[in-house]
């Protein structure tokens, strides 16, 4: 169930098919909830790098772990300093904290499909044996967006015409107001909270990531650059694309970060003929046409996101055997090294040596 300022959230209403639209819709409205995103709205936005000489707030010497789409993490506040994600338009980011231990769990959801699952895989590691823990609960994502156009259908697996954003956060509510637990919901910066026009009326996400605090439970507005999307960046986003194919993560969120070691485990993804004939289809599209293909909003994408797609597919070109990534089907492995940043670790008759992912 949720509560909102210490309080029951109460729905109104007998439960229906429309039941987290309701839910959403009163929660936006939530006095407290929106003096909560108008307080975020005003917080300045972090960028974070994990490059010495990128100028930018937070650099060598701090413990974060990032979250690609469709992946979560949870994180011990004794081992890691911050945890987050973004690249998220259409997406909702979800973080979910326990008061008492700090533990946090970052979960970066892109369908509906994923949510109920994805739940259950988050609150696995952030919830002890004690029902009455306080759960700190934070949706940060989506915007007003509209039906995209040109979509193809190859790529989305969306077909929901009335946009990506608010299914994704009915669900989200609707799972969080069903479950047994107690979420306390701190922060709903999604949808009109989340949204700014420009002058001609176009609509565009107000922020499109966050990082969290775990000792503290803060929460800050956050963007990455590629040196801080680590580790394994490439590999990691080919990966998000395998698991469309694989049954196995079928309304599943992918899991990399390993808590007892503090290491990022990245388990063995084949891709397909299919996928490669994907990637050599699109390598020589344009950027628009690249756009309006992959992505549910086109027009409010980042600067280098036509870059991070064509990376994904030149690595495919280049290493069109799967096996070659992962020798033997053995996991990535990444440990922390004393700077903060990540350094591949040997794995199982891998020939490939150790390197930082900034160099990557």
């Amino acid at each position: 169930m949720i509560y909102v300022g210490g309080v029951p959230f109460q729905s109104d209403g007998p439960s229906s098919s429309e039941q987290g639209s309701k839910i959403l819709l009163a929660l936006m409205e939530h006095p407290t909830l929106v003096s909560a995103s108008c307080s975020f709205k005003s917080t300045p936005e972090r960028k974070f790098s994990a490059s010495e000489d990128s100028g930018l707030e937070r650099g060598t010497g701090c413990k974060w772990v990032y979250v690609f789409q469709r992946e979560y993490a949870t994180v011990d506040p004794a081992l890691v300093d911050l945890v987050g994600t973004d690249e998220a338009t259409t997406c909702v980011g979800l973080a979910i904290r326990n008061h008492k231990s700090g533990m946090t769990s970052v979960g970066h959801l892109d369908s509906p499909d994923v949510v109920e699952t994805g739940l259950t895989q988050m609150l696995s590691l952030v919830v002890d044996q004690n029902s009455d823990e306080m759960l700190e609960v934070h949706l940060v994502g989506g915007y007003n967006d509209s039906s995209p156009q040109g979509m193809d259908s190859v790529i989305s697996n969306h077909t929901d015409h009335s946009g990506f954003s608010f299914p994704l956060c009915a669900k989200i509510v609707e799972t969080l107001e069903k479950s047994d637990m107690v979420f306390h919901l701190q922060t709903l910066h999604v949808l009109e909270n989340n949204t700014r026009q420009d002058s001609e009326g176009n609509a565009y996400p107000i922020f499109n990531g966050f990082m969290v605090e775990p000792s503290t439970g803060s929460i800050f507005p956050a963007n990455f650059d590629r040196t801080s999307r680590c580790p394994d960046e490439v590999v990691r986003r080919i990966r998000l694309s395998s698991s469309y194919e694989d049954p196995s993560w079928n309304g599943r969120l992918l899991e990399t970060y390993d808590i007892p070691t503090d290491r990022f485990v990245i388990a063995p993804c084949a891709w397909t003929i299919h996928q490669l004939q994907i990637a050599m289809m699109l390598q020589n599209l344009s950027d628009a046409e690249i756009l309006h293909i992959c992505s549910t909003s086109p027009s409010v994408e980042a600067p280098d996101f036509v870059e991070n797609e064509r990376r994904q597919w030149d690595y495919l070109k280049k290493h069109p055997d799967w096996k070659e990534t992962f020798p033997m089907k053995q996991p990535r492995i990444f440990e922390r090294t004393p700077s903060g940043r990540w350094k591949r670790s040997p794995v199982a008759r891998a020939d490939a040596e150790s390197k930082l992912c900034t160099t990557e």
